[in-house]
C-alpha cells in the first residue's frame, strides 16, 4: 500500500523551492529602466523563516536572477540561494551532498517544466494549484493555493505540524 503524502512529511529535513510561480505568482512588473519586480507573499516569508529557525535546510533554486529576490530571502535567514540556474539537477545534487540528505528527506515545490527533473528525484514533490499539468502529474501533493499566494506556507506548515514543530501551543488548537 502506498504511503499517504502526510506520512511522507515525517521524513522531511529540507525544503527546496523555485521562485517564479511558487514564491511569486509568476508575474513581473517591468519598469522603464528594465528592472523586473516580483511580489512575494508575507505568509510564505513567515513560514520560510520559521523553517530556518526550526533547523530545516531551506534552499532556493531558480532560473531567475533578480538580486532583490536574493536580498529578501537572505533577510529570512536562507543561505542556500541559487539564482540564474539552468541545470537544477546539478544544484540539487550539490545540496544533497552538502547536507548528506536522501531523496526522502526533501520537499521540492516547483510549478513548471524546468522543475520536473528534480521533482522526479525527491521524496516529496509538491506544486502550487496553478502549476503546469506535467508538474501536477509528478507531484505527490498539489496545494489548493496558487503560486505567490501562500502555497509555500501551506507545505511548510503541514510538515512542521506533522513533526510537532509548528510554533507551539497557541497553534495546536487549530490541528
Amino acid at each position: 500500500m502506498a504511503l499517504s503524502y502526510k506520512e511522507l512529511l515525517n521524513d522531511v529535513k529540507a525544503f527546496i523551492f523555485d521562485v517564479d510561480g511558487v514564491l511569486t505568482n509568476g508575474m513581473v512588473t517591468i519598469f522603464p529602466n528594465g528592472e523586473l519586480v516580483r511580489n512575494m507573499n508575507i505568509k510564505d516569508g513567515y513560514a520560510l523563516k520559521s523553517a530556518v529557525d526550526a533547523g530545516y535546510n531551506v534552499c532556493i533554486i531558480s532560473g531567475g536572477s533578480n538580486e532583490g529576490v536574493r536580498t529578501r530571502l537572505e533577510g529570512l535567514g536562507i543561505t542556500d540561494i541559487y539564482l540564474g540556474v539552468h541545470d537544477k539537477i546539478e544544484k540539487y545534487q550539490e545540496i544533497i551532498g552538502k547536507y548528506r540528505l536522501e531523496p526522502k528527506d526533501i520537499v521540492y515545490m516547483g510549478d513548471d517544466i524546468p522543475d520536473y527533473p528534480v521533482m522526479e528525484l525527491v521524496g516529496m514533490p509538491c506544486a502550487p494549484q496553478d502549476a503546469a499539468p506535467e508538474i501536477k502529474a509528478v507531484a505527490k501533493y498539489v496545494s489548493p493555493i496558487k503560486g505567490g499566494e501562500g502555497c509555500v506556507r501551506d507545505i511548510i506548515e503541514q510538515v512542521m505540524r506533522v513533526q510537532g514543530k509548528w510554533n507551539g501551543k497557541f497553534y495546536a488548537k487549530f490541528d
